[in-house]
């Protein structure tokens, strides 16, 4: 059964769930199935790859312990939700800012909110360039999440600036991580932040490992960053 699944996998990932939490991402898998028929949200469509590549994926992030009770989180670039809303599921008292630059995102991740009453979620339609230099979310955040499909030093560009100096940026990765993270140590450096430790999680029942890669603000980012949209992707910092 799908349910056991994602209760053995996150009993595998040390992380407590209650029932109301498991009742909310049986919820959330059937709202994102039934939307992803109106708009393309994932090509991942099985319930229990659902479990095993959304979920327990997302929960990877609480399992690393950066993600402390009461925090300030943004996941940038959240797509349909992922890694955040399992996360703020699973432990309801964080701040969870959700920002993503396509507005039928956003409109089916309102329906999430409303349909599943998660409180303290803020949605943000905006490019992550856009936010990270706005005053109301740059440098405001305890840890920066992302799941998205671009490059490490790309990614750091568009994330590291929504980060306190004391807070982490959580990035999952493939395999391939050594490279990537080899090509963004300048982007890093220059961006204020410094690698902290990469952690890797077997995905219960799946021979599939992922990489957490932990990133530690160390000192503010320089205004000028992160560039103008586009910028990032044409011209990364090398």
């Amino acid at each position: 059964m799908s349910n056991q699944i994602l209760q053995n996998g996150l009993k595998e990932l040390n992380i407590a769930a209650t029932q109301e939490a498991m009742d909310k991402l049986e919820n959330l898998k059937t709202l994102l199935l039934e939307w992803n028929e109106k708009i393309n949200l994932t090509a991942i469509t099985e319930p229990r790859e659902v479990d095993i590549k959304h979920f327990l994926d997302s929960a990877t992030c609480l399992a690393t312990g950066y993600i402390k009770d009461g925090a300030d989180i943004i996941d940038v670039g959240t797509g349909a939700g992922f890694p955040g809303v399992p996360i703020k599921i699973l432990n309801e008292s964080l701040n969870m800012t959700l920002l993503d630059s396509l507005n039928k995102r956003i409109k089916y991740l309102e329906d999430v909110v409303n349909k599943l009453n998660l409180k303290n979620v803020k949605l943000v339609h905006s490019r992550a360039e856009d936010g990270g230099s706005n005053k109301l979310y740059r440098e405001k955040y305890d840890v920066a999440l992302s799941r998205a499909v671009a490059s490490m030093n790309v990614l750091c560009e568009y994330c590291l600036p929504f980060v306190k100096v004391g807070g982490y940026f959580i990035c999952q990765k493939g395999p391939a991580y050594k490279d990537e993270l080899d090509h963004a140590s300048k982007a890093i450096e220059v961006l204020g932040g410094k690698i902290k430790e990469v952690k890797s999680y077997e995905l219960p029942t799946s021979d599939i490992t992922h990489y957490i890669i932990i990133i530690e603000k160390i000192k503010e980012t320089p205004t000028k960053y992160p560039r103008k949209a586009g910028k990032p992707t044409s011209e990364p910092i090398n």
